[in-house]
């Protein structure tokens, strides 16, 4: 018998859905940030593209990493987020296997500790265009 999805969290602030986990990442410190992911609606429709989503408290610790199927946004209008701390980085990287070569595109974010709690940071992700062909 099939089990039904759990619920997903939802960001109160703007609705999202919380990618599972992306909250209450470090025990011990409030979530001060909400990462909102933009992704371009000329890529909502990729069939195999992935969202690796990374965060690494220290340089040497990485703490919560994740893959996000560019296909989820199809379901989740309002989009993805996830809750971070205010200290380490967060890294987003986009990749496409499907066309060859690969697509791939990578985002990065040095999160500062003196970020308020309640700030929101949008990352929009594209991936890149091929060129165009020259028809001549």
């Amino acid at each position: 018998m099939t089990q039904p999805a759990p619920a997903l969290f939802r960001s109160k602030g703007s609705d999202r859905a919380v990618i599972p986990g992306w909250n209450n990442i470090l025990s011990g410190t409030q979530d001060a940030i909400e990462l909102q992911i933009d992704l371009s609606d000329g890529d909502k429709n990729r069939e195999q593209a992935l969202l690796l989503v990374e965060y690494w408290a220290t340089p040497a610790d990485l703490t919560l990493q994740s893959l996000l199927p560019v296909r989820a946004f199809l379901g989740e209008p309002k989009g993805w987020c996830a809750f971070l701390p205010a200290q380490g980085r967060v890294f987003i990287r986009a990749i496409d296997p499907q066309p060859n070569p690969p697509l791939l595109s990578a985002h990065g974010i040095n999160l500062d500790p003196a970020t308020p709690v309640g700030t929101l940071v949008h990352v929009k992700v594209e991936f890149p265009r091929p060129p165009l062909l020259n028809s001549n």
